[in-house]
């Protein structure tokens, strides 16, 4: 009965809600994993058509606060790996392993527009945005792929120094998952469109697949996430610098 009332409240918290505030707030608060483990394929399309295929493991918690991502494939990216560590009240932590170079590199805030790994993903992409961040303002409620969504205008606050003016984004009412995104430059022009899919996973609504594209490009990024495990219960120890060197088994 009181899980019943908990579905009635959160129901009803979403018809009404009355700001963009609001549903930020209910999407930061939904239901997740501890932790996620998943194999990832990553499919980079140039505007000729080319492709270029990785594989990647990782591992995050804390709603992707914390994540460590190693390379498995192709063979030159083999073992390159990718630490990411968020705070509150200071500065992310961003440090790549380059096995080449037998160097760690760290990602300075200043580089945080630069594309990972030659996706159209940024260093910026990959990271959470906190509500205290940004500015929301809700649009006029739209339909995406039959989905009834919310409509939120994301302003990014002038502290925070991001390479985004604003994000158009569409958040599925039911699951309250992001669903399709656009991302503006600094000019106001349209710099990326974003689409994201999710499944049912252990009880959660878990992203599963996303898309990426680099409009000013013409180039795309696909992910593809495989094999994914929740609440595995990852050690926070393992969210080390030391640990980019250490190429799991599995």
């Amino acid at each position: 009965m009181k899980n019943y009332f908990i579905i009635l409240i959160l129901f009803f918290s979403t018809i009404y809600a009355q700001n963009g505030l609001e549903i930020a707030t209910m999407v930061d608060e939904r239901s997740i994993p501890k932790d996620i483990i998943s194999k990832t394929t990553m499919l980079l399309t140039n505007k000729k058509g080319k492709t270029r295929t990785s594989t990647i493991l990782s591992k995050s918690s804390n709603n992707g606060s914390q994540q460590i991502l190693w390379f498995l494939s192709p063979s030159d990216d083999k073992g390159v790996a990718f630490l990411k560590i968020e705070y509150e009240n200071k500065s992310d932590e961003m440090r790549m392993w380059l096995p080449a170079f037998k160097k760690v590199r760290r990602i300075s805030s200043s580089k945080k527009g630069d594309s990972f790994m030659g996706s159209d993903l940024s260093y910026e992409d990959m990271t959470s945005r906190s509500l205290a961040d940004n500015s929301y303002k809700r649009l006029n409620d739209d339909m995406i792929d039959g989905k009834d969504c919310f409509l939120l205008e994301v302003l990014p606050n002038e502290n925070v120094k991001s390479t985004y003016s604003k994000h158009i984004t569409w958040i599925d009412k039911n699951s309250m998952i992001a669903v399709q995104e656009e991302s503006y430059d600094l000019g106001g022009q349209l710099r990326k469109k974003k689409k994201f899919y999710f499944d049912s996973i252990s009880g959660y609504n878990v992203i599963n697949k996303i898309f990426v594209e680099d409009v000013k490009k013409n180039h795309t990024t696909t992910l593809i996430l495989e094999d994914i495990k929740v609440d595995s219960g990852l050690e926070q120890s393992l969210f080390q610098e030391k640990n980019l060197k250490r190429l799991p088994s599995n």
